[in-house]
């Protein structure tokens, strides 16, 4: 990092402009546009989100007042909230969705996996769920939920090892998680986790003809049929483990292939767990494990209302709000990158809180991520809630 930039234009500058550029040409984006570009309009979202900004109007209100800084920023005129406004609204959402990719898959790839986790497998895990975003019906009539609210359910899934989310399909609530099968493509040897909800037999056999491996916790009313048992050491809260195959009609006929089922008791809070897979060869214990792990997302979706700025939307329609989020998650992998390229020891959390308070600062990145980590060396340990603590 360049010392004597302010500390977001340090940031902005892990974007690749040439790629960042090529979905603004692919989708129009600056198409009769003067001054205000795509780019422009990136950095104002973005400046929004690292400093924790409230509205359009707080986000612009602050821009204006470092006015003389706009430049270094690598804004060249002053902000309006309503051109901000329009460009959000008119802007494809989609430029911003597949720059995210790009910046996802940069990640992912400084991500080291050399952690330290209770998961042996050398195969990308990765945890499904939904998380539902609830908006008022008056002004978001299109998201349609129940009859007096309106929502919006952000579908996600998370590779568990390095905590990136590396797909994210946005509906109207009413939309099953389950329907988010439809559309993704699964990776031949990859692990899918999903809690009970996602159980649909067909889908599931698609994710097995794909070469795939689902890990789902069994409903109760599983009807099925043991074809052979497996020891298990019961001191590891192991219960059984058992090859079986469905015995309802249309469950056999929509899944015709042998399932295992992993039954573990959690001693600690007193209850049993079932958990079926379509993977043979791996330790039942590590399927236990890596259901346990499917919880990341969860926490997940928790950091990300509490640090992003995604629960309350800074336009109307939908095209506006899609780009808030996905701004907001590329804002989210750009820390994340800067975190892994800087090698810091602080959770993402703690990244993005220096960031948010030294924005207009001049450090350098690395001496300013650095002088914290020694003055914490000594700190006893806070109460915040620590997420990605990678």
């Amino acid at each position: 990092m360049n010392q004597g930039k302010y500390v977001f234009a340090q940031l902005m500058s892990l974007v690749n402009h040439k790629e960042f550029t090529s979905y603004v040409d692919k989708y129009r984006g600056n198409y009769r546009v003067r001054d205000f570009t795509c780019w422009h309009q990136f950095l104002c979202m973005s400046f929004g989100q690292i400093t924790n900004r409230e509205s359009l109007r707080d986000t612009v209100l602050c821009l204006q007042a470092h006015d003389h800084k706009l430049y270094h920023l690598g804004l060249t005129k002053g902000v309006r909230k309503s051109t901000l406004a329009d460009a959000n609204e008119t802007r494809d959402w989609r430029i911003y969705a597949e720059f995210a990719q790009v910046l996802i898959k940069q990640a992912r790839h400084l991500c080291q996996r050399d952690q330290e986790m209770a998961i042996e497998l050398d195969n990308v895990v990765y945890a499904l769920d939904a998380t539902t975003i609830e908006l008022c019906l008056d002004v978001f009539w299109w998201a349609k939920f129940r009859k007096h609210k309106a929502a919006i359910k952000l579908h996600t899934l998370l590779d568990v090892k390095c905590e990136i989310p590396c797909f994210i399909h946005i509906t109207d609530g009413t939309v099953h998680d389950v329907n988010v099968l439809d559309v993704i493509e699964f990776e031949a040897e990859a692990f899918y986790v999903m809690d009970r909800g996602y159980i649909d037999w067909s889908r599931l056999y698609m994710i097995h003809l794909a070469a795939a491996y689902f890990v789902v916790r069994a409903k109760d009313n599983l009807a099925f049929e043991r074809v052979y048992s497996q020891k298990v050491d019961k001191s590891t809260g192991l219960r059984c483990d058992q090859i079986i195959r469905l015995t309802g009609y249309k469950a056999a006929k929509s899944y015709p292939e042998y399932l295992r089922r992993v039954k573990y008791y959690d001693e600690g809070h007193d209850q049993t767990y079932v958990y079926l897979t379509n993977h043979f060869e791996a330790p039942a214990l590590q399927i236990a494990v890596l259901y346990v792990n499917r919880w990341k997302v969860e926490i997940f979706f928790k950091w990300v209302k509490q640090h992003l700025r995604i629960k309350k939307f800074w336009g109307e329609n939908p095209n506006a709000v899609k780009t808030q989020i996905w701004i907001a998650v590329c804002t989210f992998v750009l820390v994340a990158i800067l975190k892994y390229k800087l090698n810091s020891q602080h959770s993402l959390n703690e990244v993005l809180q220096i960031l948010s308070v030294s924005a207009f600062d001049k450090t350098s990145v690395n001496q300013l991520l650095m002088k914290i980590n020694t003055k914490n060396l000594d700190t006893p340990g806070s109460n915040q809630l620590t997420i990605f603590d990678l």
